[in-house]
């Protein structure tokens, strides 16, 4: 597995957001994509994209589909293994931006995930899969041609967010955030030692300790505090 990746599927969504933050990337999480079903594990992958427009009549009946260059169809059996398929649907769930027949056919593809800042059409069906699934609400299932798939791997927009082929897409029960490709080493870092020291202040804090100086880090003696259990910790796992 990309090392990156298997950082990533110990990172929660906020630390992630925090460590962007710190970085000057404040608009990296979706709005409004939410999972089908609760997670008990992270969605990771890099990008794989799928641009919608609002459909033209003349240009997009019902027959569009038996077209075997269907760019909706060819980017479910290209989306490589490992990525997330990360739908444009224009913050519009009027019409599906795919279904259980197409989200089906990517599991067993083996890809990471599937994202629409729109919505999917059998979403009960959807759920139930091997596989995680975030959109904004169920679509209307008889409303197919309100969306014309126009580009396959270009930049888009998705919740609001900026997505880049290859950038990385992190989703948890919070949602999703994408981390561009050129910081995503970087990130997964600098996040594990994050989470490793939120470790510290939740117990910490459960304990009964004040956030001061705690949450953020600016007390030396905290800091101490943290090495000495950081080491212990260590110790434990060796």
């Amino acid at each position: 597995m990309n090392p990156i990746t298997e950082k990533l599927k110990g990172i929660s969504t906020a630390t992630i957001a925090t460590c962007l933050f710190k970085k000057g990337l404040r608009n990296q999480y979706m709005q409004g994509v939410l999972p089908l079903k609760k997670m008990t594990a992270n969605m990771v992958g890099q990008a794989y994209t799928l641009r919608y427009i609002p459909a033209r009549e003349d240009l997009n009946p019902i027959e569009v589909f038996k077209d075997p260059k269907h760019l909706q169809r060819v980017a479910v059996e290209e989306c490589p293994e490992g990525h997330v398929l990360v739908i444009d649907s224009r913050q519009n769930a009027r019409a599906a931006s795919a279904g259980s027949i197409l989200a089906t056919r990517l599991m067993h593809r083996g890809v990471a995930g599937l994202v629409t800042d729109g919505g999917f059409r059998d979403s009960d069906e959807i759920a139930g899969l091997d596989m995680p699934s975030f959109h904004q609400c169920p679509s209307a299932p008889t409303n197919l041609t309100l969306h014309q798939a126009i580009a396959i791997n270009d930049p888009i927009g998705c919740g609001d967010v900026a997505v880049f082929p290859g950038d990385y897409l992190v989703g948890d029960n919070d949602g999703v955030m994408v981390i561009p490709q050129h910081l995503a080493e970087e990130v997964a870092e600098e996040c594990t030692e994050m989470t490793l020291y939120e470790e510290y202040v939740i117990q910490r804090v459960a304990e009964g300790e004040s956030v001061i100086g705690l949450y953020p880090l600016t007390s030396e003696d905290q800091k101490a505090a943290f090495n000495t259990w950081k080491a212990r910790r260590d110790n434990t796992f060796d």
